[in-house]
């Protein structure tokens, strides 16, 4: 079991401990051919201009990865047979079987850092969803990482995660960095409000301000080329994604982003790749909690299976304190449009005459929408989120280009009891309904609280709420131990493994996020250069 928790806002422990009897694996989603995607009617925002009206899409393919880890706090690893398990140092089981003992805030690092440059092959994708996000940059720039968009709702959250890695107590020198967007006084109140939390009162003084607009490229120009990295908060991508990655590209900036929409992310790929890669620029999609714990928990379940994983099911239960949970309406709108889209979205990978990656061992079956999970003791939903697309194109890559056995995905939500799962039904129903009009598409954004039951607001969570909510994504896999193959033999090993975390959309999104900012960073001699174009090509 691979424990994401979050001790401190700053920090990462590692131990380890065997659970369950499982172990998955993890990935990207994969690319699409290009297509013109006419976009949906953007929701109306106040204090937003107009988007423009072009290629912008919904799409989700991975990105980035975790050098330090998505929690801070203990990191249990583990893997067992079918009932009950072992247990195990974690430093031995996330940082290899030479390893030591537990070792704190080390060996979570290592091994993410790792996972995260075996993905990074896999995804490094031109525009908004290219896999690696780092410049190579030969004149230094004033900033090393600025947050686009950093006074919206999940940007706040991931300037004040970038302010606590500016003084983080392994870094040998401040991180110069700095935040962007249309309106300087919230910005300031952006700074404002983290340096309060973090009790830092000179925070706003350090950091630059740079005011630029998605609707004037002049502008976004002007950031990127201060910019080593840029940090997209800045969505629905679809509408307001295409501008960021154009400037990146033209200005020698990589760019990261939480994107969860994978038609956006895969049009991206075949828009700008050819372009990233003549600049040397990487473009980082799906950097948050889409997609880097199913990707990593994946990759980790094959890595700790004594043999060869041939399919996995992933299960994500959020737990929420006594407050409930609630989710802020910007994720509601990127699914309205994108369910609303989902022809385009076929269109596009249809386009692409992508050569059928092999299935080894049994076929996975998908599950009916409505199931019951008996190891859970749960019932549960397809997840609607870019995990499978992102964990495909993983598999994809590491097949084609480092012959690696590909493995099946599959990605489900739990939901309890059989009242949730008719509470579902009836908004799923009224939202499958109402996505397919125009009209009813404007009453789900218009209010999110009443077509959700409650899950998705305008206001978001409270702070409570964040506080006291996590997530546990259980990943079953089965597959075949060494001397056994798949020719006639069914398999005859299963695994299971869990990745845990703080808060998804706000704690745990914007650790990842900048851990991959960072890792890009650090890590430039370890992404691919020459090599990363050969490999792409092939996708």
């Amino acid at each position: 079991m691979l424990r994401l928790r979050r001790s401190e806002l700053c920090g990462t422990d590692a131990s380890a401990e065997a659970a369950h009897p499982w172990a998955p694996v993890s990935t990207r989603g994969l690319p699409s051919a290009p297509a013109a995607v006419p976009p949906l009617e953007p929701a109306t925002h106040a204090a937003r201009p107009k988007p423009p009206r072009g290629g912008a899409v919904r799409g989700g393919v991975g990105g980035g990865a975790v050098r330090r880890g998505l929690g801070r706090g203990p990191c249990t690893a583990g893997a067992g047979p079918w009932r009950g398990g072992a247990r195990a140092s974690g430093a031995r089981r996330a940082a290899g079987p030479d390893a030591g003992g537990s070792v704190r805030g080390g060996c979570c690092a290592r091994y993410l850092g790792r996972c995260l440059r075996r993905r990074r092959s896999a995804l490094r994708l031109p525009g908004a969803s290219a896999r690696c996000g780092l410049v190579m940059e030969t004149q230094p720039r004033p900033f090393q990482l600025v947050v686009l968009g950093a006074s919206g709702f999940t940007g706040q959250f991931v300037t004040e995660e970038v302010a606590r890695e500016q003084v983080s107590p392994g870094r040998s020198s401040r991180l110069p960095w700095a935040v962007a967007g249309r309106c300087r006084e919230k910005l300031q109140r952006v700074l404002e409000r983290a340096a309060l939390r973090l009790g830092r009162p000179t925070l706003p003084s350090e950091v630059g301000t740079i005011i630029c607009d998605i609707t004037n490229p002049a502008s976004l120009d002007e950031m990127a080329k201060q910019a080593a990295v840029v940090l997209n908060c800045v969505g629905p991508y679809r509408f307001y994604g295409e501008p960021v990655v154009k400037a990146c590209i033209e200005n020698g900036t990589s760019c990261i982003d939480i994107c969860g929409e994978p038609q956006f992310l895969e049009l991206m790929y075949w828009k700008y790749h050819e372009k990233a890669a003549e600049k040397g620029v990487y473009i980082v999609g799906s950097s948050g909690f889409d997609s880097i714990p199913a990707d990593l928990g994946v990759i980790y379940t094959r890595n700790k299976m004594n043999g060869t994983l041939t399919a996995v099911e992933s299960f994500l239960t959020v737990h929420s304190g006594p407050e409930g949970m609630c989710i802020h309406d910007g994720t509601w709108k990127s699914a309205i449009y994108g369910f609303g889209d989902q022809s385009n979205l076929k269109k596009l990978r249809n386009e692409s005459n992508l050569k059928p990656v092999p299935i080894v061992g049994p076929k996975l079956k998908r599950r009916w929408p409505i199931s019951y999970c008996r190891e859970l003791n749960s019932y549960s939903i397809p997840f609607m989120g870019a995990d499978v697309s992102v964990v495909r194109r993983t598999q994809r890559y590491l097949h084609e280009n480092l012959e690696e056995s590909p493995v099946q995905y599959a990605a489900y939500v739990t939901v309890g009891g059989i009242t949730s799962v008719i509470k579902l039904m009836f908004a799923g129903l009224f939202f499958l309904f109402f996505v397919k009009f125009g009209i009813g598409r404007q009453l789900l954004i218009k209010f999110p609280w009443l077509f959700s039951f409650g899950y998705f607001s305008k206001q978001g969570p409270t702070q409570k709420q964040i506080d006291a909510s996590s997530f546990t994504m259980t990943f079953f896999g089965q597959g075949y131990s060494q001397g056994f193959g798949p020719d006639k033999n069914k398999p005859n090993i299963r695994i299971c493994t869990q990745v845990k975390g703080p808060e998804a959309g706000y704690v745990a999104t914007p650790i990842a996020m900048v851990q991959a900012a960072l890792t890009l960073l650090s890590d430039a001699s370890d992404l691919p250069k020459a090599s990363a174009r050969k490999h792409l090509q092939s996708l």
